[in-house]
């Protein structure tokens, strides 16, 4: 396992990659924001709310528009553990699950404390962004998976009976790491979600998500990054519900106009695979970002999770600048996600330089310790 060497990285694919990095972790956050205010209502209710078109703009949410939930914190604490795990690389400590586990450590406190602990040297900056310290909706298995230091894995996941999208939309970092194989990009995406989502439909949902955002961070179409995902899975024991959901979504692209009514088919139950399915049907349909959107959060399933699943796969395949920008002006954290995508891209690309046998840049490392 590891990243892409320096020497393989132009100006132009440097520029390239951090634009489809920036476009994930906004596209996710954005879908995020435009999504949570109408969980848990049905479509009747989202359109008594919003007129009869549903929802077609920020609404207010957690006394703002714009505002976001545990699901874009999460996604950021999981670039901040891919940062940790390369930087920790040099000590020889070798074991990315272990990192990230610790990165979601340190969101779980910014559920429980009322701020940054000053004390805690080795938390890193993300964990001291003031903002983060807000209690935003965190699905119970989160809290449980994450309540304590003993983590999950896939021979003793935890909440093994949880079919939740939740760490499905956590996973789209991993698919941002380009120099490696699909094979293990879903197999670190999965070892990390059956730490709060350990049934195999949510964890293997979570693992295709990953590697359809890294067929898309690498250049390929949706319908290429699908089709890869779909090979991968085949090996996977209970990957079946999963390749079923993906092989549905394609099949509904070619039935017709798009509807509220075929993404509900599409979510079913609200379970990782269904929205899966409507994040790629939904990516494949819209007429843009904004339209792919709407269409994935207007319906009655959790439309947080839909908006932040969909955002993630347009904003890897179309880069940062095709975001709506009225939404992205409009952003709860946006500075901390720019920087935080801006320092993953510069690790991945240019990590040695950073910290390697040539010396270590002592801010870099005060920002990601090893610890």
């Amino acid at each position: 396992m590891g990243a892409t060497a320096g020497a393989v990285w132009g100006r132009a694919e440097q520029q390239d990659f951090r634009s489809r990095v920036r476009g994930t972790l906004l596209g996710a956050a954005v879908g995020d924001a435009l999504g949570a205010p109408v969980d848990g209502l049905t479509l009747e209710g989202i359109r008594e709310a919003h007129g009869a078109e549903g929802l077609v703009d920020l609404a207010f949410g957690h006394g703002r528009r714009g505002s976001v939930t545990h699901l874009t914190q999460l996604t950021l604490f999981s670039l901040d553990g891919l940062i940790r795990a390369q930087v920790r690389r040099d000590t020889g400590a070798w074991h990315p699950p272990t990192d990230l586990h610790r990165a979601y450590r340190r969101w779980a406190a910014t559920q429980s404390d009322w701020g940054p602990d000053e004390r805690r040297k080795d938390d890193g900056w993300l964990a001291r962004e003031e903002w983060l310290y807000a209690r935003r909706d965190p699905a119970r298995a989160c809290l449980i998976g994450f309540g304590d230091d003993i983590m999950g894995t896939l021979d003793a996941p935890k909440n093994p009976g949880e079919l939740g999208p939740e760490a499905a939309a956590r996973s789209a970092p991993f698919g941002l790491l380009v120099g490696w194989e699909p094979q293990l990009v879903m197999q670190l995406a999965v070892e990390c979600a059956a730490q709060t989502h350990g049934h195999p439909t949510a964890y293997l949902a979570a693992g295709a998500y990953a590697v359809i955002v890294h067929a898309l961070a690498r250049g390929e179409s949706l319908d290429g990054a699908v089709q890869r995902a779909l090979a991968i899975l085949a090996a996977r024991p209970g990957q079946q519900p999963v390749a079923d959901a993906l092989q549905y979504a394609l099949g509904a692209v070619r039935q017709g106009m798009p509807t509220p009514g075929r993404v509900e088919e599409l979510a079913g139950d609200g379970t990782a695979e269904g929205l899966l399915a409507v994040a790629v049907y939904c990516a494949l349909v819209g007429d843009d970002i904004r339209h792919g959107l709407c269409l994935a959060v207007n319906q009655g399933g959790p439309s947080g999770v839909a908006g932040a699943l969909t955002g993630g796969l347009l904003g890897a395949l179309h880069g940062e600048t095709a975001l709506p920008p009225a939404w992205l002006a409009e952003l709860e954290g946006r500075p901390t996600m720019l920087a935080l995508a801006d320092d993953f891209a510069m690790e991945m690309t240019q990590g040695p330089a950073l910290h390697g046998p040539a010396g270590s840049a002592p801010g870099w490392l005060a920002r990601y310790p090893r610890a």
